[in-house]
């Protein structure tokens, strides 16, 4: 029973870190938004990314 439990947790914690990272990236290009953005820096990086002109 012990293996099931750990397993699940496991499972669990691959899932919320992979939320994590797809939520930074929507956060990146804009598509969502918590209000968050002075703390996070997201917006700055997303406004020098609009300066340079990257393509």
């Amino acid at each position: 029973m012990k293996f099931f439990t750990s397993i699940t947790e496991s499972i669990k914690l691959l899932f919320a870190g992979i939320w994590l990272v797809f939520r930074i990236i929507l956060e990146y290009f804009g598509i969502i938004s918590d209000g968050n953005d002075r703390t996070t820096g997201i917006k700055d990086m997303r406004e020098e990314y609009k300066k340079a002109n990257y393509r």
